[in-house]
């Protein structure tokens, strides 16, 4: 596998990168008028390493990413110009780092849900989230310059050939990888591939920012309204997208069928912010297309997080092929986690 960009990811257990990283930290929470009051908790994963700072103004967290996830530090400072309402706005960030450090953004929707776990809470969650979309859409080219991933319709089908050269990331063969029947597949439904991603271009919707990942677990739930963190999986694509893993989510942790009315009901609460330009079933089918198209980029985006050679990626290795063999699927949302 080749490192994202040419660049080499950091060792975060490395004292000097820890030092590095600490005096900035220090640096921009002095500029802020707080200071550090106890031990910093980390977090590490393969793509990124969070720590958790106490100060005397509150906690913040500070987060470095790989050189796969790097684009998160420039989009949320950007989505922090253009929607302030919709994301925290960060203390600071390096963006060439990689790093940003954040103030807390309070308890988060699953913890709302975890108390009372009425789906209305989604309801008012989801139509926010597609005013930040809107709002950026016009800066689409602008956030593919500044390095965050380009998912258009337009450019899905070269990449899901160059990720299907990449026989390495899809384990071909492997208990947890493509078996070389899947693979063959995969190969010749690439014609098919670009001709539903020409449709959903065709269809005009713009393209914007598209979180990815978008879970309860990504969502603060504060008395101001609801604000969503963790971009690092986020790309420039269609806003549909995001309905693959969201209303997934959603099922799972009710146990609701995939045809469920009530999750109709929130695809088109979320939908709604775009009924003043388009009719319902334009936006259905739009919808429709996007979440059977999705599979392929939640497999980019798992490559890109896996982008390092910390050995704890092999722990998440099988997500890559296991999302791409989901293209088949009938229902997107009935297929597996």
């Amino acid at each position: 596998m080749t490192t994202t960009a040419g660049k080499r990811a950091p060792n975060w257990s490395d004292e000097q990168w820890q030092v590095r990283a600490r005096t900035w930290v220090d640096e921009q929470l002095s500029r802020a008028g707080r200071r550090v009051t106890g031990p910093v908790e980390p977090r590490v994963r393969p793509w990124s390493l969070v720590w958790r700072l106490p100060t005397d103004a509150g906690p913040v967290w500070f987060k470095a990413n790989n050189p796969g996830t790097v684009h998160e530090a420039v989009l949320i400072a950007r989505l922090a110009r253009s929607a302030p309402e919709r994301v925290l706005t960060p203390i600071a960030v390096d963006a060439d780092q990689g790093w940003s450090l954040l103030p807390d953004g309070g308890e988060s929707l699953r913890d709302v849900l975890g108390r009372d776990a009425d789906l209305t809470h989604w309801e008012r969650a989801l139509p926010g989230y597609a005013a930040l979309q809107l709002a950026t859409a016009s800066q689409a080219d602008e956030l593919v310059a500044l390095g965050v991933p380009d998912h258009r319709p337009e450019v899905l089908p070269a990449l899901l050939a160059g990720l299907l050269d990449d026989r390495e990331s899809l384990r071909i063969g492997d208990e947890d990888g493509l078996s070389p029947e899947t693979y063959e597949r995969l190969r010749a439904e690439l014609p098919a591939y670009a001709e539903r991603c020409r449709r959903l271009a065709d269809l005009g919707i713009a393209a914007t920012v598209q979180h990815d990942d978008l879970h309860d677990g990504n969502v603060f739930a504060g008395p101001t309204g609801y604000r969503y963190f963790d971009w690092g999986d986020a790309s420039v694509a269609h806003p549909f997208g995001t309905l693959l893993v969201t209303l997934r989510s959603i099922r799972y942790a009710t146990e609701l069928s995939a045809d469920d009315a009530r999750l109709v009901r929130l695809r088109d609460c979320y939908l709604e912010a775009w009924t003043d330009r388009y009719d319902r079933r334009t936006l259905v089918e739009a919808a429709d297309l996007a979440m059977n198209l999705g599979a392929v980029s939640r497999s980019l985006s798992w490559r890109r997080a896996l982008d390092t050679t910390d050995p704890a990626r092999a722990e998440y290795a099988e997500a890559v092929p296991g999302w791409l063999a989901e293209l088949f699927a009938d229902n997107p949302l009935q297929a597996g986690a």
